[in-house]
């Protein structure tokens, strides 16, 4: 950025006007921010009143100690703040110099040319070359007042005959002074002491601490050597010791957060051994998400620390779902094996990783929010999605080798006491459920009610933000150990009065009892800090400009905090200040990026006279404001100067030009240095500076003997040249993107603490009584400048601007996480309906978070809409627990209603347990007043909603029976479809959905589609540029059947009518796509591949044996057993279809359609089965009068299967005996 502007001034430096001076061009980034400063101030030993060393000693004393200290490595810029400069002062005498007819132009020539030393060239002699060179440099005062600047009657004018020389600190342009307070450590109160300040930065990408601890150190090695005993040595900012004290207290917060999960885990499991497994995680997740943050350059400070703290409440929820998941499994088999701990885990992993993706989805978009914010706030998205995927790695992989651990594997006797106990428990919950869910699932009164009184508290929650019951802020003001008061006294004042007023306000505010030091900087500015460089205080210069920096007591040492403090000051100061024209403002150091002020209006108009006629009647209307402090404009207000008029006709009459006049005029009050005296000690140059002496400088009309030199070589007095008159300063013309604004600023406090009260309060007094200059009504404009400035109006920034642009961008990532999350879980349940279910307690999160923030009087602040957003991810891991363990029982042949029991029942410990780690995370960071916010959205959020899960999931899942029926129709294994059948059918009719929710739902629904839509239009495109290979012959179907010789065809019944076959590149029986080359694989004793047949004859569709077995392999490959696989076959009518060119042939198992069979039979009790060559082998089939529609066929063996393969369908009567 800083080559791109340098390179586009040197392109447009010919539009440059004349006589402008060139632009200069300097950086400044947060690593030129001062990491510590030290002040040095003079005692004052021998009780004389004075103090023993001056601010110009201290400013040589300061630079000295400031060169050791750049030798230190990894040290930034540094520069020292107060102090008298060194230098050469040549005083001339106005009356001396018009008594010997010179000019300053000769004494200013006669230094310059004396002062100089060239390199002529070289000569040789002998064999030795020689350099020469001419002129020699001035040295000492000596020399300077020993030179020639004229003659006078033929005799030799000196410098000493026309001034007088000396060399010594310089006028005063700034003043520091130190005072102790109350709170310090000096054995006797100071007050105003000179001073001067060193400020070091660091360099980038260096350990601050580090760095920091050197300096200080180095300045302690350098007393009563360099510093000597009568100077004293005060740190007065150290960064590194606050950024250590933050992470220590970070770290052990984090230990502390991991000492109450473990608890908690402890508590839930009863037994250490789980517990430890559950905390072994936590380490191993840290430390590899500390790497994660080092490859990827996050550095660990205060917002990576708190990103790692929050991860530690989620990061341990995939150990205890596993933990948890595998004792229970162990607990029914009766047995502590491996092969059942490798179920248990797969048991719960879809969920586990669906679950943990949900948040990953809730935090990542927070990554790229826009402004100062997203890089502040960015290590906690990057960081706490990174633990989670560390943590999902870790759950599968740590947790269960350390739970089948020979020395953490739980016993049998364990596993039995805690079973019983389990057992108790969820004889317990599940009474609790009965009772609780019975009412509202049979009463639609009561199911109304229910839901009347849910939407009316998420109304009523919601609403405290419209009656103020909870504000909303960017970010709350931490708990600092310095604050500043700025000065402003009217534009003209000298820099005494200012120095006198700013002693005033260090001896008031020193009286504080938490006050350790106060530091008065007059004429300049402190070392700027984060919130000094952008709001550009270093530029602070003037004489009438200052500042008071008051240090305070760590904040383990207080009991007010530097905010109560700052109220405080500005009270005090307020009631010292009254009547007086100066101005001031408190500054407290920004928790977060800093702006120009808290509330900036800025002003828009047609002129310039209306532009500031607004900012002044803004001004008074911000008086008028409950909620704003420190109200100031940046309109400079109208005072005199001097300034000399030259009458040109009488210069250009005497040969005098205007740029001599005004070269001698600045010479004459000391704005021109001459050059410098080469001495070797100091580390600033000693500069030569020709000026008149104060007594005449303060008395403009003095300076008119000033003697100017004419070219005829005579000296003119300045006044017949021209006059001095008094004149108004201009204003300073402030342009923002090339249009001419004002600005009025303020600072916020009240109750109402949030800059937007504020503004809304300037709004409605503008709306009710104010009329601008120019007729019309002021427009303020929240998001964006006005069109044009033809009329007045105003543009609302500030911290304002970070706010709505933080909170924008962050309602856009949530939004975002919310569709992504919707995805995932659509992507694993396949279904459109569910997912809007599971996302349903999202919104209940608010039911506890704007309610704890009313009951702590928290504001709603940027970091908690990181907890909600985060909560949205977290919250949703419940709700796919329940809804997938529902499916599961619902696959089993439970009805819906017992299965949502059952989940609540089993899920609620695993669900709670996690909650409650959660809390427990969380609960370190309350005290912290920057995340507070994101602790109370996290812990009051995650309790209230979970407890409202668990009624509502329910509650919805059998409102939406007929859409879980279907999610478990399409993942159930083989042979489940009945069980779903009659647990459908047993599902219980609900009232309709609700409006807003089917609205919600549409628009999901659309939304997934229109992305389906568009990415089925890409495959398709894709597919069209695609090479097609040639489409195989269809094989010959044969035309009729006939029956092997070991079977036949009962007399009776009508021949089966011939079925037409096509070869199966592909089968889809049962959900699972077969290959025609798995066949081949599976079958190698069959020459060529078996065409796909099934018999339709009453609905009853038999496999053949070689593709259940394919069926089986899939099955047993998909649910990770190795058990013997029962086949059934439905009796609900099977759909053939052609899916392809290429013989494609799909049979969907639970068919909607009703398709008529080929060739009826007489009976519906009848079917067609193979019937094998060899009786020995044959299979034999039975329908089940109490289960129609079921076949249970024996398994047959390898030479029944080939038989089979080859037999002829026939048709067999059931055997009616059988039950």
């Amino acid at each position: 950025s800083l080559v791109k502007v340098n390179d586009k001034i040197a392109t447009n430096m010919d539009l440059m006007p004349p006589g402008v001076s060139p632009p200069l061009v300097k950086s400044k980034s947060i690593d030129d921010v001062p990491v510590v400063n030290i002040t040095l101030w003079s005692k004052d030993l021998d009780k004389d009143g004075i103090n023993d060393v001056d601010d110009g000693q201290l400013r040589m004393l300061a630079q000295d100690v400031l060169q050791s200290i750049k030798e230190i490595p990894d040290t930034g810029n540094g520069f020292v703040v107060g102090g008298r400069s060194e230098q050469v002062t040549i005083e001339v005498f106005p009356e001396r110099l018009g008594g010997y007819g010179i000019s300053l132009d000769q004494v200013a020539e006669a230094v310059r040319t004396a002062n100089s030393e060239k390199q002529a060239g070289g000569v040789e002699s002998g064999n030795t070359r020689f350099t020469v060179t001419t002129g020699s440099f001035l040295k000492t005062i000596d020399d300077v007042s020993s030179l020639i600047v004229g003659t006078h009657n033929n005799v030799p004018v000196y410098v000493h005959d026309v001034a007088r020389v000396t060399q010594g600190p310089g006028d005063a342009t700034q003043m520091v002074t130190y005072y102790s307070g109350p709170a310090g450590d000096h054995e006797h109160p100071v007050s105003s002491s000179p001073a001067v300040t060193i400020a070091v930065a660091k360099k980038e990408g260096v350990n601050g601490v580090t760095v920091a601890n050197n300096i200080i150190n180095r300045v302690h090695d350098l007393k009563g050597t360099r510093i000597p005993s009568n100077v004293e040595v005060s740190i007065t900012r150290d960064y590194g010791e606050t950024a250590n004290d933050k992470v220590n207290e970070l770290i052990f917060k984090l230990f502390v957060a991991t000492g109450f999960v473990f608890l908690l885990v402890l508590i839930a499991f009863r037994a250490l051994r789980p517990a430890i497994v559950v905390v072994l995680v936590i380490p191993v997740v840290l430390l590899m998400t500390i790497f994660f943050a080092f490859i990827t350059g996050y550095t660990i400070d205060r917002v990576s620390l708190f990103a790692l703290i929050f991860s530690i409440g989620i990061l341990v929820d995939d150990a205890i779902v596993v933990v948890e998941n595998i004792y229970r499994r162990w607990l029914e088999e009766g047995k502590t094996d491996v092969e059942t701990a490798i179920e248990a885990v797969a048991e719960v992993g879809n969920p586990t990783i669906l679950a943990t993706f949900t948040v990953i989805a809730a935090l990542l978009p927070m990554g790229f929010v826009s402004g100062m914010m997203g890089p502040y706030m960015e290590p906690i998205p990057a960081l706490g999605s990174a633990a989670m995927l560390i943590s999902l790695f870790a759950a599968f992989v740590f947790t269960p080798w350390l739970t089948i651990s020979r020395w953490l594997r739980p016993s049998m006797s364990y596993l039995q006491v805690a079973g019983r106990r389990e057992h108790n428990e969820a004889e317990r919950l599940e009474g609790f459920y009965r009772r609780l869910l019975t009412p509202l699932i049979e009463h639609p009164r009561k199911r109304y009610l229910f839901r009347v009184v849910l939407w009316g508290s998420f109304f009523f929650a919601c609403s405290m933000f419209y009656t103020k019951w909870v504000a909303v802020k960017m970010l709350p003001l931490d708990n600092k150990p310095e604050f500043s008061v700025v000065l402003d006294m009217p534009e003209g004042t000298a820099l005494p009065v200012t120095a006198n007023v700013a002693h005033s306000i260090a001896e008031t505010v020193r009286k504080m009892p938490e006050v350790t030091a106060v530091q008065v900087y007059a004429g300049t500015a402190r070392p700027f800090d984060f919130n000094g460089m952008v709001r550009h205080y270093y530029l602070r210069q003037e004489p009438w400009q200052g500042e008071v920096q008051v240090q305070l007591l760590h904040k383990s040492k207080r009991d007010r905090s530097s905010h109560q403090l700052a109220v405080q000051a500005r009270k005090d100061i307020r009631e010292l200040l009254k009547g007086s024209d100066a101005r001031f403002s408190i500054v407290e150091m920004p928790p977060g990026p800093p702006v120009l002020q808290s509330v900036v209006a800025e002003v828009h108009g047609p002129n310039d006279r209306i532009r500031r006629q607004v900012a002044d009647d803004l001004t008074a209307v911000f008086a008028q404001t409950e909620s704003l402090r420190d109200i100031d404009n940046y309109m400079r207000e109208p005072y005199q100067y001097w300034r000399f008029n030259v009458d040109t006709e009488k210069a250009v009459r005497r040969g005098i030009s205007v740029d001599s006049i005004n070269r001698n005029l600045s010479m004459a009050l000391g704005g021109m240095v001459l050059g410098d005296v080469k001495q070797r000690a100091g580390h600033e140059p000693v500069n030569i500076i020709i000026q008149v002496p104060l007594a005449e400088r303060s008395q403009v009309t003095r300076l008119g003997d000033l003697p100017i030199l004419s070219q005829s070589g005579g000296s003119i007095p300045l006044r017949e040249l021209g006059r001095f008159e008094q004149v108004p300063e201009e204003g300073i013309i402030y342009h923002k993107d090339l249009r001419a604004i004002e600005y009025v600023v303020a600072d916020v406090g009240g109750d109402l603490a949030a800059p937007v009260y504020g503004m809304f309060q300037v709004q409605d007094i503008l709306a009710e009584s104010y009329t601008a200059p120019d007729g019309v009504k002021l427009d303020a404009f929240w998001f964006g400048p006005p069109a044009d400035d033809r009329v007045s109006s105003i543009e609302w920034t500030g911290e304002w601007t970070v706010t709505f642009e933080t909170f924008r961008d962050m309602g856009a990532a949530f939004m975002v996480a919310l569709v992504l999350i919707y995805m995932l879980v659509v992507w694993e349940f396949g279904n459109f309906k569910i997912p809007a279910l599971i996302m349903a307690p999202i919104p209940l999160t608010l039911l506890g978070i704007i309610p704890m923030h009313a009951v702590m009087g928290a504001e709603f602040t940027a970091t908690s809409m990181i907890g909600w957003i985060a909560l949205a991810g977290i919250i949703v891991r419940n709700s796919i627990l329940l809804v997938d363990f529902s499916v599961h029982e619902v696959q089993r042949g439970v009805s819906v209603t017992e299965a949502v029991i059952r989940a609540c029942k089993t899920r609620t410990r695993p669900i709670m347990i996690t909650a409650l780690a959660l809390v427990c995370g969380s609960s370190v960071i309350f005290t912290d007043p920057i995340f507070q916010g994101m602790a109370i959205s996290l812990a009051s959020g995650v309790m209230v909603s979970t407890i409202l899960t668990l009624i509502v999931i329910p509650l919805g899942c059998i409102k939406s029976s007929k859409a879980l029926m279907e999610v478990a129709a399409v993942s159930a294994p083989i042979g489940t479809p009945p069980a779903l059948e009659k647990a459908q059918h047993s599902a219980p009719k609900m009232q309709k959905t609700p409006i807003l929710i089917r609205i919600w739902s549409s628009f999901i629904s659309a939304l997934l589609m229109l992305f389906y839509a568009v990415r089925g239009i890409f495959l398709l495109l894709g597919q069209l540029f695609k090479r097609k290979p040639a489409p195989k012959a269809p094989s010959p179907s044969p035309s009729t059947t006939k029956p092997d010789s070991g079977g036949g065809q009962s007399s009776g019944n009508p021949p089966a009518a011939p079925i037409d076959t096509k070869p199966a590149e592909e089968i889809a029986t049962a959900g699972v796509l077969v290959d025609a080359e798995e066949i081949k694989e599976l079958t190698p004793e069959v020459e060529k591949p078996v065409p796909a047949e099934e018999e339709v004859r009453a609905g009853i569709t038999v496999e053949k044996p070689s593709i259940n077995k394919i069926i089986r392999k899939r099955a047993e490959t998909r649910q990770g057993k190795t058990a013997h696989v029962v086949e059934k076959a439905t009796v609900k009518p099977t759909v053939k279809r052609d899916i392809g060119s290429a013989g494609k042939i799909g049979v969907r198992r639970l068919a909607k359609e009703q398709l008529k069979p080929k060739t009826r039979s007489p009976s519906l009790d009848g079917g067609a089965v193979p019937v094998p060559g060899s009786p020995s082998d044959q299979s034999s089939a039975k329908v089940e009068n109490n289960k129609p529609g079921v076949i249970t066929a024996k398994r047959p063996s390898a030479a029944g299967a080939r038989s089979i393969q080859k037999a002829p369908l026939v048709r067999v009567k059931p055997d009616k005996s059988s039950t």
